[in-house]
Order: C-alpha cells, then sequence, then structure tokens
C-alpha cells in the first residue's frame, strides 16, 4: 500500500504530461498516480489509458487548477497527497524525499519541493513561496544559482505545482479556494494553515524540473495578469483580521501601486485594473471567514514575517 497519491491536473498539456508520467513510473517509493482532466482537447486526456497504474478523473469542462486538485484531494485514498504540475520531471528520489520530509510531522500541512528551471537547469525555479506586507508573493529563490536553497528551512506556503501534503488537515483548514481558478490559491491555503499554527516547508532533496508556464503560455500574458492581481485583493481580505488590514493598509497601497506602475509600462495596465475589480467583487461577507481570538498569537508572529519578508524581498 502506498503513503501518497500523486495529483496531476492537465490541461492540454500534450506536449509534457508523458515526459511527467515516465518520470514517475522510476521512483524509488512508489507512489498512487492520478491525473484530473480539465477538459483537454490536445489529445493528452488519452495518455492515462496507455499506463494500466494510472487512474484519471475526466472533468467537463475547464474549472481550473482549484477545482481540479480539489477533485484529485477527494478522491485520493493515502494519508499524504503530492500536487505535480504537468509541466515538471522530477528525479528518481522525488517521491521517497518529499515523503519523508513530511511523514511523522503532525505540526506540518506541507512541503515544497526544490524547483529547478527546466530550460535553464542551472537556476531555481522555486524554493517555496514567501508572501510579504507589501501584498506580494513571490518564489524563494527565483532565477537564483542552484548552488544556493540547500537546507530545509520554513517557508511562507508551498508551491503547489510540486508539494505534498497531510491529506486530513483539508478537513480543518478546507481545500483549495475555488474562486481563484488559477494562482496564487498554494499562498491562500499556505495562508490559512499558519493561521491554525501549521507549518509549511521546503526539501531540498526532493527536486523536480520545471518548464512553467505551459498552460498559459508566458509570465506575463493578460490571463495570468487578471488573475493574479484579483487573487492578491482576495488574500488580503479572507486572511487578515480588520486591525491587520489597517497595520498594513500603507504597505498594501504602495505594492499594489508599484505593479500598477509595472505592468503599465510592460503594456498590460488595463488588465491589472481589471484584474483588481474582479478582486473586488470576490469581496463579500460569505467570502470572509471568521478570524477567532484564539489564533491571535500566530497572526503576530505571521505580522512579523511579513514585515522581515518585505524587507527582504526590497533589499534582498
Amino acid at each position: 500500500m502506498s503513503k501518497v497519491t500523486v495529483v496531476i491536473p492537465n490541461y492540454n498539456g500534450l506536449r509534457y504530461l508523458r515526459d511527467c508520467i515516465e518520470a514517475l513510473m522510476k521512483q524509488t517509493m512508489r507512489a498512487n498516480i492520478l491525473i484530473v482532466d480539465n477538459a483537454s482537447t490536445d489529445g493528452s486526456e488519452n495518455i492515462a489509458g496507455e499506463y494500466d497504474d494510472i487512474k484519471q478523473l475526466r472533468l467537463d469542462e475547464n474549472y481550473g487548477f482549484s477545482r481540479a486538485v480539489n477533485e484529485g484531494i477527494k478522491a485520493a485514498t493515502t494519508p499524504y497527497v503530492i500536487l505535480l504540475n504537468n509541466d515538471t520531471k522530477v528525479d528518481p528520489g522525488f517521491v521517497e524525499a518529499m515523503v519523508a520530509a513530511i511523514d511523522g510531522r503532525d505540526d506540518t500541512f506541507s512541503v515544497s519541493a526544490r524547483m529547478i528551471q527546466m530550460n535553464a537547469p542551472d537556476k531555481i525555479d522555486s524554493a517555496g513561496d514567501l508572501y510579504c506586507a507589501l501584498g506580494w508573493a513571490f518564489s524563494l529563490g527565483k532565477d537564483k544559482d542552484i548552488s544556493g536553497y540547500k537546507k530545509r528551512s520554513r517557508i511562507f506556503s508551498a508551491c503547489a505545482g510540486a508539494a505534498i501534503y497531510r491529506k486530513d488537515l483539508f478537513d480543518k483548514i478546507g481545500y483549495f479556494d475555488e474562486l481563484h481558478f488559477s494562482y496564487l490559491e498554494d499562498v491562500d491555503i499556505g495562508y490559512r494553515a499558519r493561521i491554525r499554527g501549521y507549518r509549511n516547508l521546503y526539501e531540498p532533496g526532493a527536486i523536480v524540473y520545471h518548464a512553467g508556464s505551459a498552460t498559459t503560455g508566458s509570465r506575463y500574458n493578460p490571463f495570468k495578469i487578471k488573475l493574479v492581481a484579483g487573487n492578491s485583493v482576495y488574500i488580503i481580505y479572507k486572511n487578515m483580521p480588520v486591525l491587520q488590514l489597517v497595520i498594513n493598509l500603507p504597505f498594501l497601497l504602495v505594492g499594489f501601486g508599484v505593479k500598477l506602475l509595472f505592468f503599465t509600462v510592460k503594456g498590460y495596465g488595463r488588465e491589472y485594473v481589471s484584474g483588481l475589480g474582479r478582486g473586488f467583487k470576490m469581496c463579500v461577507p460569505k467570502n470572509r471567514p471568521r478570524h477567532s481570538l484564539r489564533y491571535t498569537g500566530n497572526y503576530c508572529i505571521i505580522q512579523l514575517e511579513l514585515w522581515l519578508n518585505m524587507l527582504r524581498r526590497v533589499f534582498g
């Protein structure tokens, strides 16, 4: 019996999916493999049928990353679930390293893998995600040399492109918020875990090569910018109590102002503003959880981390 299920959300991933599966078939530790297909039409929806040991859930339309992985997590029967992008290739010891990093650590919700850029294998793609008081989420180590980031460490949240989660904790924390559709849903769920006192870690021994933007096509594009802008607003509304929001408001105004200027220069100012509007529309009472005083200590710890991460982002 396997301890872990690898859930691969797929949407028109014909270029990468087969290589992703082949790498998983060579693991030193057995894992169940489940593909959740978001109504692909490029032939990738048929790849699972080529393998006897792979299961697939086929959705009737493209519901986005969050819905796809939620379906996969709920269908899994193992204590741990690895979420893995379809545009990745993992080293043979990937699954074993991921399970070892979380197994027996009841205070840990997730562990993020060491993601390396597939097209530039001398550079880090992500060593986990950080979040700061400017309202910015960013990948630790992005574009840095792979000689660094070789120690296990605490992070704000795991990058769901290659991360392992403790399945039973989803019933306490909640599943990925499907209003996000895609982007920053992993920061949101990691934030929620932190509020409840759980840790998120980075494991350098779990190595995965990531192509990046396989579904949306580029690092900056209108679709992605709109989603990220809106989801950035929504994360703040959901996870910050009123007092914390007031404390951070000056930093947030600066952060969103800088982003607006950046995307305007890039030619995407209209898309960014449209995305902000979408985000504010999601900020309605039914989407805001109750903030309990029992977590006051955790909010204070998180706030210090938001400030420290801001300094790290600006100066480091």
